[in-house]
Formats: structure tokens, C-alpha cells, sequence
């Protein structure tokens, strides 16, 4: 797993579309639904005529994390739902990365219940994408 400023992300070799599904059942195992999937490949060519790998942003939400957010800070929905980034490398590898909540909710840091969300679903995202690196557990590679 790589760390960078603002996300988490693993290589998988897996075909973009297998890496999609698969993105999606860990993501489901860890409690997070997809509220939205944006195919950035097909916009980029309907919008402006141009070429772009296979892309998809997930929007991704656990509710009793997001409920308990909204609890603590009314506006955190700026910073919600958790997005996930899907994309094809080469043909039959893929890179998932996920933002990560400790990250996105850093400049809330003063408010110690948006802290403990972030830190769950920091630990669901990981969970998530290492169970995708390895295969895990609702992965069949």
C-alpha cells in the first residue's frame, strides 16, 4: 500500500472492470455503500472530444460514520462521502486509491468527535484496500 498526501492507494492485477467490482465488494464488506460513480473516461470524451483511460471516481458512504459525522459537524458534508478512485494502469492492472478521511478532515482537527469518524474510516478504507492487494476477505482474485 502507498501513502501519499491525501490518499491510500494499491496496485492490483486485475483487469480495470474486475478491479471495479472488486473495489466495490470490499468497500461493501467494510460497510460502504457507492452513492455515485463518475466514468471520467467516458465525460472527458462527451465534454470535450478527448482520450482518457478507463476512470471511475466512487463516491463512497458508510452511513453510521456519515450520520455520526453530521452529528459533530453539520457542514462536514463539504467533505463527504469519501471518494474512491479506480483506474486502469496497462491491461490487466489496475490502481485503486482512496482519500484519506485523517487527511480530508484535518482542518476540522479541533473537533475530537470528527477526529474518531476519521479514524474509523480511515481504518475501513485500509482495510478495504489491502484486503483488495492481497485478495481478501469478500476478494476472489
Amino acid at each position: 500500500m502507498k501513502a501519499s498526501r491525501y490518499g491510500i492507494s494499491v496496485e492490483v492485477p486485475l483487469p480495470y472492470e474486475q478491479a471495479l467490482e472488486r473495489t466495490t465488494d470490499e468497500l461493501k464488506h467494510e460497510g460502504f455503500g457507492v452513492l455515485t460513480a463518475i466514468d471520467v473516461r467516458q465525460t472527458i470524451q462527451q465534454k470535450l472530444g478527448k482520450e482518457f483511460r478507463k476512470y471511475t471516481i466512487l463516491g463512497a458512504c458508510n452511513p453510521p460514520l456519515a450520520y455520526r459525522a453530521f452529528q459533530a459537524e453539520l457542514e462536514v458534508g463539504l467533505l463527504l462521502p469519501c471518494n474512491v478512485v479506480v483506474y486502469e494502469t496497462d491491461p490487466g492492472t489496475s490502481v485503486v486509491a482512496a482519500i484519506s478521511p485523517m487527511s480530508a478532515l484535518a482542518m476540522a482537527s479541533d473537533n475530537p468527535a470528527l477526529r474518531e469518524v476519521a479514524t474509523e474510516a480511515d481504518a475501513k478504507l485500509r482495510r478495504a484496500l489491502t484486503a483488495l492487494e492481497s485478495g481478501g476477505p469478500a476478494g476472489k482474485v
